[in-house]
């Protein structure tokens, strides 16, 4: 990779394992200030492991990660406070209040008082979360827990953004609101990593896409870059041919006769 100083995160040379298994080989990568960039591959291709790695939240083998300028994992506290991260699946403290809970995510940010009394309550009204703030959020739906861990990502105003199916357990219409919303973070310079097996959304919200598949990275390119490259017309099918990806026909087939006529 040609080096470039306006890199928010730089990714270079990562291996990372889980005892004998080696799930990360290699894999480099840069994101600059205001990008939004998809993470794709296959279900254990290693997305959730990059994108705790560049969270802090698990050490590289080998390899080194720098974000906003921390050296990962020496520098791990100074970088988590300027990312916000949202999980595929969080264990949320079920005995607070969604207004409790984003409370204490933002005093552990260290978010002034009044500043993040302001905040917590333009995000309830923006996820339509204030008639539910005084609830317990183990009387929370799936989709009204994610829009919590969203709030509590943003509330600190961070420069990064590391996202691992957002919009997980949400209707259309806060789907439609979430994607508009990082579209308008992107613009104002916030840097965004999300990773989505929902490909027709990548496709409408990412500028890029790193493709990883068997723990290595297979692209990384702009989307019509890639499709010009591959000679296909949509995302999905770039996906299918960069990944390998099996013709579904046959086990599609198998169904239908089992089926009956």
């Amino acid at each position: 990779m040609n080096p470039d100083r306006h890199a928010v995160i730089t990714v270079q040379d990562l291996f990372y394992s889980y005892d004998s298994f080696e799930a990360l080989h290699g894999i480099s990568f840069r994101i600059q200030r205001g990008e939004i960039v998809g993470l794709l591959g296959p279900n254990g291709a290693g997305k959730t492991t990059t994108l705790k790695l560049v969270a802090g939240i698990l050490s590289s083998s080998r390899g080194s990660i720098d974000v906003g300028g921390f050296q990962l994992p020496r520098q791990h506290l100074e970088a988590k406070r300027i990312i916000g991260f949202v999980p595929e699946a969080a264990g949320l403290y079920e005995s607070l209040s969604g207004a409790e809970f984003l409370e204490l995510a933002g005093r552990l940010q260290q978010v002034p008082e009044k500043t993040l009394q302001a905040r917590i309550g333009v995000l309830l009204d923006t996820f339509e979360l204030r008639n539910v703030r005084a609830r317990r959020i183990a009387s929370y739906s799936k989709g009204m827990r994610q829009k919590v861990l969203l709030s509590a990502a943003l509330l600190h105003d961070p420069q990064v953004l590391l996202l691992d199916e957002p919009l997980s357990g949400l209707d259309v219409a806060s789907s439609v609101l979430i994607k508009d919303l990082l579209a308008a973070l992107a613009a104002r310079g916030t840097t965004i990593l999300y990773s989505s097996h929902v490909l027709d959304v990548v496709e409408k919200v990412c500028h890029r896409a790193l493709i990883v598949d068997g723990g290595s990275l297979v692209a990384d390119a702009p989307l019509d870059e890639l499709k010009s490259r591959t000679m296909e017309s949509s995302l999905e099918n770039v996906f299918r041919k960069l990944t390998h990806s099996e013709d579904t026909g046959p086990r599609i087939h198998r169904v239908l006769e089992i089926l009956g006529p």
